[in-house]
């Protein structure tokens, strides 16, 4: 969490399978991102998102995820040590909404949070308004980075209180990230990620398993460093997620992310 000049470009497919179809399914995730500072610690933020899905049997599905809006607040605390400061709300505009939503998007949402790692609830629960505050911190000294980061997500339904029982839920989302530079140009980095749910949302209660109550992943990857100016610099990164328990296990999941931001 760092405030920055940024335009953020990420997209992320996911592969899976279903209990008895032979066929698997395809899920992207695409999302774009706006930060501008307005001091050297405070950045305002735009992220919009658009979800698709072609499950393994039934009808595929197309729609918007919820905006959301916020500003992230970054401290040096030493010279090689930095806390970051973020709070975010959606905009509960995102498709399928309502007390009539369409069928296929309920799956589609879904599919949508195992595809981005259960890490954006927020931006598929589209009945809800979602305020989330969070923390990180990060050590960056000799080529080596180590951050961590802590997020908690109220969701407050202010629409489709005949389709969705729930009027409030609350999650949390934590991430270690690891990352070393082999070359100036080239970093390699490593993260987990686990989120769950602190109260019992009415899916929850109805899963017998309770696999539905958290979710850990796993994601490694490659990272390029281009400066091409004064202040610019391009970072693109490819990486490979799964997950390391059910309902991501079960289902097979494997997800390969890219993600282009363009730092001025």
């Amino acid at each position: 969490m760092v405030a920055v000049n940024v335009v953020r470009a990420d997209a992320a497919t996911a592969f899976y399978s279903a209990p008895g179809v032979s066929a698997s399914g395809t899920t992207s995730v695409s999302t774009l991102l706006f930060s501008y500072k307005v001091t050297d610690e405070l950045a305002p933020l735009v992220r919009l998102g658009i979800v698709s899905n072609s499950p393994p049997a039934g009808d595929s599905g197309l729609g918007f995820m919820n905006p959301v809006v916020g500003a992230i607040y970054s401290l040096k605390l030493a010279p090689a040590l930095r806390l970051g400061l973020f709070l975010g709300v959606t905009v509960p505009v995102g498709s399928g909404g309502g007390n009539a939503p369409s069928p296929e998007m309920g799956p589609t949402r879904t599919a949508g949070i195992y595809a981005r790692s259960a890490m954006d609830n927020a931006m598929f629960a589209v009945n809800d308004v979602t305020i989330f505050p969070g923390v990180g911190l990060a050590y960056i000294a000799h080529g080596f980075t180590a951050q961590v980061e802590a997020t908690v997500l109220q969701l407050l339904r202010v629409r489709g209180d005949e389709a969705q029982p729930d009027a409030s839920k609350t999650n949390f989302t934590a991430g270690l990230h690891l990352g070393y530079f082999i070359v100036p140009m080239l970093s390699i980095g490593a993260e987990l990620r686990h989120q769950r749910w602190l109260s019992t949302p009415v899916a929850v209660q109805r899963d017998a398993s309770r696999a539905t109550r958290d979710t850990t992943t796993v994601a490694f990857g490659p990272r390029g460093h281009f400066k091409l100016g004064e202040t610019m610099w391009l970072r693109p990164a490819v990486a490979f997620a799964m997950g390391l328990d059910d309902p991501m296990m079960a289902s097979e999941h494997k997800i390969l992310q890219v993600d282009i931001p363009f730092a001025f």
